[in-house]
């Protein structure tokens, strides 16, 4: 795909809680490409807050640029093995949470992870 995109990894949660999360495209310019990738933090407020320090690390790397697709809240239990995703953002719209599942199955494949499309 793209050395620059390899050096991006397509999940970033926090361990345990209830936070909001971001769905990201980000775009190799010079190849052309991009993948989709999901970052959820506990302790901010905003969802723009989370793009805003993602986008700002991954602008870092050579030829790569970043769109908020969307957002939502997940729960993470790690004693359960469970993440629940839903919601949205009011600042990017409902992301596509079954792609943001899809992203997290990959991270976590001993987890129960669904999604609840609720606006």
């Amino acid at each position: 795909m793209s050395e620059s995109l390899d050096k991006v990894p397509d999940v970033d949660i926090d361990d345990h809680g209830k936070f909001k999360y971001v769905l990201i495209k980000v775009f190799d310019e010079r190849k052309n490409v991009f993948k989709h990738i999901v970052r959820g933090y506990l302790g901010h407020e905003r969802h723009y807050e989370i793009y805003r320090e993602v986008a700002f690390k991954v602008d870092t790397i050579r030829d790569l640029r970043t769109s908020c697709v969307g957002g939502g809240k997940i729960e993470h239990d790690p004693d359960k093995k469970t993440i629940k995703v839903y919601g949205y953002s009011v600042d990017f719209g409902m992301a596509d949470h079954e792609l943001s599942v899809s992203l997290l199955k990959k991270k976590y494949p001993d987890h129960t992870i669904i999604h609840i499309d609720e606006s």
